[in-house]
């Protein structure tokens, strides 16, 4: 006979419909006071468990459960919220500095709310793709792009060749192009 997390009597659609239920209001709560809003907790709450149902379709059974419903599920919940956390602030602070640089424009330069959004959402990819680089990569990146060193001078500060700053450049410039 099987018992009620057996594979034949519970389906992929019951088992994230449980984990909802029995899980969602305290992974809310432990969002807000994490976060210290309720709206975005809310928000970053439902995005987890997206997340989950997507890994569920790519994933068998036994990789999505990760154990028991109160130890596995509420770690696999923390593990996808936390790395959303990281995100949303990531995004906050992003939007912050491009909204500060926004208000330095005179009223006539600013873009409209629409191309805003549009370039707002540039920037924050650009940024994710810029973190995902490996770090000398990004500091060499960004010492070119921020700080208007010239290749030879990032070569020499940090003792590296010319073609290793190059090889870094490409790799900076590749990533930022490929999501804008």
């Amino acid at each position: 006979m099987h018992g009620p997390a057996s594979p034949v009597s519970s389906s992929p659609s019951h088992e994230i419909d449980r984990l909802y239920r029995e899980h969602h209001g305290w992974l809310a709560g432990w969002l807000r006071g994490k976060l210290g809003n309720a709206g975005d907790a809310a928000d970053l709450a439902q995005d987890t468990f997206v997340r989950v149902l997507q890994a569920r379709r790519r994933a068998t059974q036994e990789e999505v459960r990760g154990g028991d419903a109160s130890g596995g599920s509420r770690a696999l919940l923390v593990h996808i919220a936390k790395g959303l956390m990281v995100d949303h602030w990531r995004r906050q602070t992003v939007e912050r500095a491009y909204l500060d640089a926004l208000a330095a424009l005179p009223a006539p330069q600013a873009p409209s709310p629409e191309c805003r959004a549009l370039i707002l959402e540039t920037l924050i990819r650009i940024d994710a793709a810029l973190e995902a680089l490996p770090a000398r990569t990004r500091e060499i990146f960004l010492l070119a792009q921020f700080d208007g060193l010239k290749y030879e001078a990032i070569a020499s500060r940090l003792s590296v060749s010319l073609a290793t700053v190059k090889r870094h450049m490409q790799t900076g410039f590749v990533a930022c192009l490929a999501v804008a």
